[in-house]
């Protein structure tokens, strides 16, 4: 939920209007007050909200351009403010994982891959679908709210006793939770943790580890180009700074340049660099791998993941490894290739097993089916768009039944939203929707899905850019001969619909929402067996386009909707779609 303040520039009257009269009425679906454990896990959570950078205050810093290494020596600082050395995080056996694309997919094959060893798992990861607990995991399950509750107060009230005047004793929020991990792994006596980088590599606040057993680097691409440079090149430079001394590394495929600069930073820093093979060739020497998530780039992520398992293995020693079948045997791109061998029993299963939500997810119910997946870079969206067809052509309905197609989108910071939405296009929707990473208008909610790193005027206009994107790439795709831009009215009427569409020359029709729930509540049309909100909020089907748009559904014997854009607003949509991810 973002902060509700009022800040709705004076230009938006009718938005700002409807936006606060649909507060007042929205009431959260379940309806029911917080247990009191409950709520003493939401008090930390909403005091760990706290230290969220405030919008404008990280604008300024941002223009300010603060030096990096001193952001890494302050985390090391805090880290000895609460009670460790960076030595101790040694014990953890870490396997440090960094990338543009698929990071989190890849930790979380190695994860459940090592625990199918009888390894006990610790597992650190951002962002957080539905709750903040889900980024710490031990032995692939959320800590419970109680740990959670625990651990957060022991390590906020020992931070707390540096507060001075310049009141800096809190590191932000990223920075806190990471702190909390190691202490959370190291109490807990994981037997190895999988930590997944925040933000680059080189000066990300998990870099602090000297000592990883190994490190991965996922595929590479534009992404944060405010924080890591605007070149592939730039950002290689920056994942590569993960690289240590002696320590095994392992990368995929890569294009030329970016591969050639994580080359050179691996000899720089001394670290043994290895390029994994395909999967292919570990099933041509063992047999067919089936995967838990789905997608053909997630074959790119499993193979690294094998990898980083095997070497985690063979480093520690441990007794079931595979057997070589074909060691390092040439030189490619100069890089030595990564050992070709025979997946084990423990790692088949452990690649068949793995669940990573928010990633090439899909929920059936009723006539609604849900493809859930966070892409939020030219090459995720570019992949997710091939698992989406992929997926349509399987369920293509025989029957001869009417079918509508939706895309729900929402995209942040730097990105270059109208560059995603160009590729999306070619899945020819029938409908666009656009609505901020907002579950619901009201600010009574869970304090997991808080965010005060930006304003609800941001939010709000972002998404009328992102329709203004979208209906300029239908009109040039329907005319050749347009030559002039087009620029929708930001103030047209609507109610929880801040701004209908203007007159479209092609099938897709655009819709722009409030919140999540509003949009979701048109979406279903009360046809979700379990998203079933008590009651609906007025004026959802004021302008035309909505409400003819809400006949077509109620009729169609398939709907198909598609979520990406944002791993937040995945978050937000499995929050309300899946009660039990909020337990």
């Amino acid at each position: 939920m973002m902060k509700s303040t009022r800040c709705l520039p004076v230009s938006w009257p009718v938005a700002e209007k409807f936006w606060w009269e649909a507060a007042m009425e929205w009431k959260d679906p379940s309806g029911s007050a917080y247990e009191a454990k409950t709520a003493s896990f939401q008090d930390a959570v909403r005091t760990l909200n706290t230290l969220q950078t405030n919008a404008s205050y990280l604008e300024q810093v941002k223009r300010q351009r603060s030096d990096p290494q001193a952001q890494l020596e302050a985390m090391e600082m805090y880290l000895a403010r609460s009670g460790l050395q960076v030595e101790d995080l040694n014990r953890l056996n870490i396997i440090h994982v960094t990338g543009t694309k698929g990071k989190g997919s890849t930790c979380a094959f190695t994860e459940r891959i090592l625990r199918n060893y009888g390894l006990k798992t610790g597992f650190f990861s951002s962002p957080h679908m539905v709750q903040v607990r889900e980024r710490i995991r031990i032995n692939g399950k959320p800590i419970s709210p109680e740990l959670f509750t625990k651990h957060f107060w022991c390590l906020y009230n020992q931070l707390e006793e540096f507060k001075d005047d310049s009141h800096v004793s809190m590191p932000s929020y990223f920075r806190f939770l990471t702190l909390m991990a190691f202490h959370v792994f190291l109490q807990e006596k994981v037997d190895l943790a999988v930590v997944e980088v925040g933000i680059g590599g080189a000066f990300d606040c998990t870099n602090i580890i000297r000592k990883p057993v190994v490190c991965g680097v996922s595929s590479l691409g534009i992404d944060h180009t405010s924080l890591l440079g605007d070149t592939v090149e730039k950002i290689a430079w920056q994942k590569g700074g993960i690289f240590k001394p002696g320590v095994p590394a392992f990368t995929v495929v890569q294009p030329e340049g970016p591969l050639a600069v994580l080359r050179d930073r691996a000899q720089q820093i001394a670290c043994p660099l290895y390029l994994c093979p395909p999967l292919e060739a570990l099933e041509e020497v063992g047999l067919p791998l089936s995967l838990g998530l789905e997608g053909a780039h997630q074959r790119s992520n499993a193979a690294l993941a094998l990898q980083l398992a095997h070497c985690w293995l063979e480093r520690q020693d441990h007794q079931d490894i595979p057997e070589l079948k074909v060691s390092r045997p040439s030189i490619r791109w100069q890089l030595p290739l990564a050992p070709v061998f025979r997946p084990t029993p423990h790692m088949r299963r452990g690649l068949r097993d793995t669940v990573w939500p928010g990633r090439t997810q899909i929920l059936q119910r009723g006539p609604l089916t849900w493809y859930l997946d966070g892409a939020h870079t030219t090459s995720s969206v570019q992949a997710c768009v091939h698992w989406y067809r992929q997926s349509l052509e399987r369920s293509k309905r025989t029957d001869g039944g009417s079918e509508v197609h939706i895309l729900l989108f929402n995209s942040t910071g730097d990105r270059d939203s109208a560059a995603l939405l160009k590729l999306l296009q070619p899945c020819q929707f029938d409908y666009a929707v656009f609505c901020p990473n907002v579950t619901e208008v009201s600010s009574i909610g869970n304090a997991d899905q808080q965010n005060f790193t930006v304003t609800l005027d941001q939010v709000l206009l972002r998404c009328l850019q992102h329709q203004q994107h979208w209906n300029c790439l239908a009109e040039k795709q329907a005319s050749s001969n347009l030559w002039s831009s087009c620029s929708p009215d930001p103030a047209g009427p609507g109610s929880l619909l801040l701004a209908p569409h203007p007159p479209q020359p092609t099938r897709t029709s655009s819709l722009v929402f409030s919140c999540i729930s509003h949009a979701l509540l048109w979406i279903s049309q009360g046809r979700d067996p379990i998203f079933q909100p008590q009651s609906l909020p007025r004026n959802l089907l004021n302008h035309p386009t909505a409400n003819s748009g809400a006949s077509i559904l109620r009729e169609a014997a398939a709907i198909h909707v598609l979520v990406t854009g944002s791993l937040h607003l995945v978050g937000g949509v499995l929050k309300l779609l899946d009660p039990a991810m909020s337990q």
